[in-house]
């Protein structure tokens, strides 16, 4: 499993193909049926999900896509469109979406209930919303993942410190009830494994632990530099020994580590 070292651009759309294998090659869950016209693209990162959404799947639609940073290409299929907006502000959207799709914003946001809470505004009466995210809590089934061992010690640190900022890491087991207080219906909840490595047996888990291992292996140092030593007072040195050790757990194959990705879609009501 060794690689080049690769930027975080590269390493958002690792995940994004990780997450498309874990959803067995499907762009989206939520029943849209076959023409969406308007659709929007919460935290888009680079944009790369929009673009293979109009590009494989619905050519006839228009898919707006937002976020923090302008990492998006300027060479895009024409009816996809980027700006660069905080969408925990309020939106100034003239129009309604058929389909809004959020993933991947665990540690981004402060107000999860208030962003459910827009989507559902402007979601079309009959439209769908769906909302792919994590719960980053480490785990194993086996009783592999043990409380001495440095990667545990290292992501229950790292919640503790995002939640301290005020930034939800685990969102992904309460987006159904979000999405149920917002005033969604017909809600679907799916919760689906991340192994961490190529420890399964089954070949499929294999390939799906190898890209979940090199995905969070280039993001290690980002995931934890700055909020161990903003949030929690580390000294860099202190953050680089522990790291040194966690690589070391993440590469032994005796421990079954795994973590959450949740997928919950629902629509609002035509009544509205």
């Amino acid at each position: 499993m060794r690689m080049e070292r690769i930027d975080e651009n590269d390493r958002l759309d690792m995940t994004h193909h990780m997450m498309l294998l874990r959803t067995d090659g499907k762009l989206h869950l939520a029943p849209i049926g076959d023409h969406p016209q308007q659709i929007l693209d919460i935290g888009t990162g680079t944009g790369i999900w929009a673009i293979e959404m109009v590009g494989d799947k619905y050519p006839s639609a228009t898919i707006l896509g937002n976020d923090l940073s302008p990492i998006q290409p300027t060479m895009v299929p024409p009816n996809v469109r980027f700006e660069v907006d905080d969408v925990e502000k309020p939106w100034l959207f003239d129009m309604a979406f058929d389909y809004i799709h959020c993933r991947y914003m665990a540690t981004a946001i402060s107000d999860w209930p208030g962003l459910v809470a827009q989507a559902y505004r402007f979601t079309k009466p009959g439209g769908w919303a769906e909302f792919q995210d994590f719960d980053l809590q480490y785990y194993s089934e086996d009783g592999s993942l043990k409380p001495e061992h440095q990667v545990l010690a290292w992501i229950n640190n790292l919640l503790g410190a995002s939640r301290k900022a005020g930034r939800e890491p685990c969102p992904g087991p309460q987006l159904e009830k979000w999405m149920k207080d917002a005033g969604y219906k017909n809600i679907h909840h799916e919760r689906l494994k991340l192994p961490i490595g190529t420890w399964p047996k089954d070949k499929y888990l294999k390939k799906l632990g190898a890209w979940n291992f090199m995905q969070i292996q280039e993001g290690l140092e980002a995931f934890t530099l700055r909020i161990f030593t903003k949030v929690l007072g580390w000294e860099v040195s202190e953050v680089q020994v522990m790291l040194a050790l966690v690589k070391n757990d993440l590469r032994d194959p005796s421990i079954h580590a795994q973590f959450d990705f949740h997928v919950v879609y629902g629509q609002k009501p035509e009544a509205e």
